[in-house]
């Protein structure tokens, strides 16, 4: 059994970023009954950053999976065993939410070492990261993932975008002031590309499954 770990970094359960990673888990499914999905939304569990507490570092003790205890814990060691890993999340003031920031100093930190400045996960994996956001493709201000790419490249290997464009903030513009935003140019573009951003992530997840089986 091939085991994929989707991060789900969002606030709304069935809005964008959930939306898309649904259809990437459709995808990856959709592959085999030999692979599982298993999706995880961060902002259901309780858990802080990075503690400094460098027992991820102890002499003789050294491990690449965070040791502080909370419930973050059985998810990175989830991830540690995991064939594949996806994380999505939108983007907010150009960054990916506090809440996935959080969660990948606690995966990342543990892969780098001190000695050397390598980094090293317990195994290298597929990695989808996925964005989904107000802005066009030709003009947003998303530093996506930022720094924690280049420690997601070097330790996992080097991930495949999947972003989705200009969505849809809220169902009914009426009800919030946001009148920087023309809503039926917001529908048009979204009953243009919507479909299509869906499709993207399905193939992604079914691209990543096929992978993996070939793998097996």
């Amino acid at each position: 059994m091939k085991k994929i770990i989707i991060i789900d970094g969002g606030p709304r359960r069935n809005f964008n970023t959930a939306a898309m990673l649904q259809k990437f888990a459709e995808g990856a499914s959709s592959v085999s009954d030999q692979i599982e999905v298993k999706t995880v939304r961060l902002y259901d569990f309780d858990y802080k950053g990075c503690m400094s507490c460098m027992a991820c570092k102890i002499k003789g003790k050294a491990s690449n999976v965070c040791r502080f205890k909370d419930a973050l814990t059985p998810v990175l060691e989830n991830i540690a065993q995991a064939d594949g890993l996806v994380l999505g999340s939108p983007i907010y003031f150009g960054d990916v939410t506090g809440q996935m920031r959080t969660f990948l100093e606690r995966l990342a930190f543990p892969w780098l070492s001190y000695n050397d400045y390598s980094l090293t996960a317990p195994k290298r994996i597929p990695v989808v990261l996925m964005e989904t956001m107000n802005g066009l493709p030709e003009r947003n201000n998303s530093n996506g993932y930022g720094s924690m790419e280049h420690c997601i490249a070097g330790a996992l290997g080097q991930p495949t975008h999947v972003n989705a464009y200009n969505t849809y903030q809220v169902k009914d513009y009426s009800h919030f002031e946001l009148g920087g935003f023309s809503e039926e140019a917001k529908r048009q573009y979204r009953d243009e590309h919507w479909e299509e951003d869906l499709q993207r992530a399905f193939e992604a997840g079914k691209k990543m499954g096929e992978e993996l089986i070939i793998k097996n």
